[in-house]
């Protein structure tokens, strides 16, 4: 999410907070699991990166109370201009290009934010430098690649158009400069990057009543640029909308692989 790299899902649009709601629904309980392990508490001092949505900035302000602080970051920070209050500190900050916006932080976080990234290494080690030793880096990333469909079970004419939209996307990604294989790369990333006891695991949600807003959401955020490519129809997008809504399909998102070490 640089300032250069033409953002396929902006925040600005009225879609975004729709997607934060259903991406908030699919993976905190698996972001807030891993925290909750490396021993969070009060005091903590946390970086935020690509803040994103109000949800884990809101979580993590509750677990370091008062005398801790949540400093939360992104491109463009419109959309929460009064959604927070103190121990958070919101900043705009582009992780890709600027320097860290502090130092000594026990946990740095982000999720679904490097895929995107231009410059994916120098945002990785900017987010290490700004840990304390013995903080903790936990970097949540989608890798499309490893499963690309919208609906595992292509079954019929309305998994298969779904599939195709998917495909479509994953297209205008790419064009975007996303990297869809980047999460399986994590945990090897964080090695190198001179991080010890990382680990990993990958969490693949099928048939949530989230998985369907999120696909709504976002298909119609990126519609205007699926039928300007050629990638789809104002027809196939109307079709494929109103499938969702029925309820009844299996839609799947991509694995979101979470990778975490400290510092040592």
């Amino acid at each position: 999410m640089t300032r250069t790299d033409g953002y396929l899902l902006d925040n600005r649009q009225t879609e975004a907070g729709q997607r934060f709601d259903a991406l908030a629904a699919l993976f905190d309980p698996t972001t807030f699991r891993h925290i909750e392990r490396f021993g969070i508490g009060s005091g903590w001092r946390c970086w935020e990166v690509g803040a994103g949505g109000t949800s884990v900035v809101s979580w993590l302000a509750k677990k370091v109370g008062p005398t801790g602080k949540v400093v939360a970051t992104d491109v463009d920070t419109s959309w929460a201009t009064s959604a927070f209050r103190p121990p958070v500190e919101l900043r705009v900050h582009d992780v890709g290009v600027d320097e860290p916006p502090g130092e000594g932080f026990d946990l740095v976080h982000a999720r679904l934010v490097l895929v995107h990234v231009a410059d994916r290494e120098r945002a990785l080690y900017s987010m290490i430098r700004a840990l304390r030793p013995g903080g903790r880096l936990l970097v949540e990333d989608a890798d499309p690649a490893l499963q690309p469909l919208a609906c595992p079970d292509e079954r019929g004419p309305e998994q298969q158009l779904a599939n195709r939209l998917r495909h479509g996307f994953r297209e205008l990604l790419t064009e975007h400069g996303a990297d869809l294989a980047y999460g399986r790369r994590l945990p090897r990333l964080l090695r190198e990057a001179g991080l010890r006891q990382v680990e990993a695991d990958a969490y693949f949600p099928i048939t949530s009543p989230a998985c369907g807003a999120l696909e709504s959401a976002t298909i119609r955020q990126v519609r205007d640029r699926l039928v300007a490519a050629g990638l789809a129809t104002d027809q196939d997008i109307d079709r494929h909308l109103a499938n969702v809504a029925t309820g009844g399909m299996d839609l799947a998102t991509a694995p979101l692989i979470s990778a975490w070490g400290r510092k040592v």
